[in-house]
């Protein structure tokens, strides 16, 4: 099950939030941990059990740790850790090591790819967090199962983030306070994320899934640069409106999530861009990874060196393939570069460093989104140096056209300008009273347009299966 389904919309979040506010504060915790095991099961029939077994495991191993002293506190962390990696090394990575062990070597050995449970990188990452900040005292262990249970499972960030840490939410999880305000607030923030997925990024990704599907002889030079564009903003519209129905969710059942986008494509550097893209991961990642391999703290080189490891491994973390591999080696050696060689030093303008910034992002994307490394050296090519003329006319109609007008507002400046005036409106009591008009009308337009879109058929890809 996915936000951006009829069934969600229309029968489960409206039955569970009636049973939640009919229910007594006391079991609501039960209900939402109820909740979020069938929204998992119902796509996920068999590796529910997964996650039962994720949560027992976790559970237990977070008492250890918080028990025990010294070496016995260490052997806890590093079993539950193991065990962690260990589920999700079986269903992400074993077919694509036994790919790479028969390559090297030259073996036959059968390649058996299990189907991958959605959201296990997210929830994996949030149990690794969790005992690790019980072992260093950042928080206690979680003596109640279904806490523990509704933290790992916790169906608004379960299929596509933002990653939760455990001591940012537990006093949630104890207590929450559920006003109108937060409420509507919640709802208004469902709502945009909504239409960002459905009325911009499943029209970007029509194209964008059209023009990567071309052979190499069809392919020409506008259609490609037509094509990763078109993907940048599907990607970005995609994964941020998911993160907006997370965050909207959360409100309207009492819970606060982080924030996981801050307008990335407006970022000045690459440093910069993952200051605002996906925050939760790369926050987790620079915590529990960069800090502990030491940071910028031992010299140059371990820098350098650091980098590269974890983004080797964010890269990986976001699919069995070398194609994201390089993605993220990508990235970290232009974070090596712009070490070396700072960028406000080299571009001056923040124009020409965002520019650069694009043209790095857009890049790497093509790594992202083509099936193998052949694949997207052949689109580089056509990109960049084996210039095919052609039109690009058969992937770009009206409705994409309008689509992306409103996206490259709505990504950058544009909504900036937009949030600083209704910022200006709500500063008057004549402004407030506009907005209080002007907003549900908005919100019922995007809720409507959306829902017709879904009601027919319209092209509607889930891009997190591989997560």
């Amino acid at each position: 099950m996915v936000f951006s389904s009829l069934i969600f919309l229309w029968m489960f979040l409206p039955i569970v939030l009636a049973l939640y506010f009919l229910s007594k504060e006391n079991y609501r915790n039960v209900l939402l941990l109820v909740a979020s095991l069938i929204f998992y099961a119902w796509g996920e029939p068999v590796y529910v059990f997964v996650m039962m077994l994720s949560i027992l495991i976790n559970y237990c191993c977070g008492l250890k740790i918080g028990a025990e002293d010294g070496k016995k506190r260490k052997k806890a962390l590093f079993f539950g850790v193991l065990v962690n990696l260990a589920l999700l090394g079986v269903f992400k990575y074993s077919g694509f090591f036994t790919e790479n062990v028969n390559a090297i070597f030259g073996l036959q050995v059968e390649i058996k790819t299990l189907p991958l449970p959605i959201g296990i990188s997210f929830y994996t990452f949030q149990s690794i967090s969790y005992l690790v900040d019980i072992y260093r005292g950042v928080c206690r262990p979680q003596r109640n199962i279904v806490k523990m249970g509704l933290f790992i499972s916790f169906f608004p960030q379960l299929i596509a983030g933002p990653i939760l840490k455990y001591h940012d939410i537990a006093a949630q999880i104890d207590s929450r306070r559920i006003t109108f305000s937060l409420f509507n607030e919640g709802a208004v923030r469902f709502i945009i994320g909504l239409a960002k997925k459905v009325i911009v990024a499943n029209v970007m990704a029509k194209t964008a899934d059209e023009i990567f599907a071309l052979g190499a002889d069809e392919l020409t030079t506008p259609a490609a640069w037509v094509g990763i564009i078109a993907y940048t903003f599907q990607i970005y519209f995609d994964f941020s409106g998911y993160s907006d129905m997370a965050i909207g969710l959360g409100k309207m059942f009492g819970f606060h999530i982080q924030e996981n986008f801050n307008y990335p494509y407006m970022a000045t550097s690459i440093k910069d861009f993952w200051r605002r893209w996906h925050i939760s991961l790369s926050t987790w990642f620079k915590e529990y990874l960069y800090i502990p391999l030491g940071g910028n703290r031992e010299g140059t080189l371990k820098t350098y060196r650091n980098l590269m490891i974890v983004f080797f491994l964010t890269g990986l973390w976001h699919g069995a393939s070398w194609n994201f591999v390089v993605w993220g080696l990508f990235h970290g050696a232009f974070l090596v570069l712009e070490r070396i060689f700072p960028i406000e030093k080299l571009l001056h303008f923040r124009l020409l460093q965002s520019f650069y910034t694009l043209m790095v992002v857009l890049t790497a994307w093509v790594f992202f989104r083509a099936e193998t490394l052949g694949d997207a050296m052949t689109y580089l090519a056509r990109m960049f140096t084996d210039f095919r003329e052609g039109s690009f006319g058969l992937y770009v109609n009206r409705e994409f056209e309008i689509v992306f007008v409103f996206a490259l507002l709505s990504c950058g400046l544009g909504s900036l300008l937009w949030r600083g005036f209704w910022q200006r409106m709500n500063a008057t009591a004549v402004g407030q009273r506009i907005t209080a008009a002007v907003v549900p009308l908005f919100c019922a337009g995007a809720a409507y347009l959306s829902v017709m879109l879904l009601a027919n058929n319209t092209y509607n890809p889930f891009i997190y299966f591989r997560f």
